[in-house]
């Protein structure tokens, strides 16, 4: 299996994707506050939103989710 060399770019796109997925699926395992839908930080989104931008991937789902899945196998 051929192994994957992230630039920084692509490795801080990965890690802020790994953040803001954590920070949803906190929300949504929280209990809703006073029947409001679980929110995530705009600051969140936000960071991930450049990581993307900064790595080049804004709009190219399917590379950015090849580039995951190929560097969960090989951390």
């Amino acid at each position: 299996m051929p192994t994957a060399v992230l630039t920084d770019h692509e490795r801080t796109a990965v890690q802020a994707y790994l953040r803001l997925l954590h920070t949803v699926r906190a929300a949504f395992d929280a209990p809703p506050a006073a029947g409001r839908p679980a929110l995530v930080p705009p600051s969140v989104l936000a960071e991930a939103e450049r990581a993307l931008d900064r790595a080049g991937l804004t709009g190219n789902e399917e590379a950015f989710f090849d580039l995951l899945d190929t560097w969960s196998r090989t951390s």
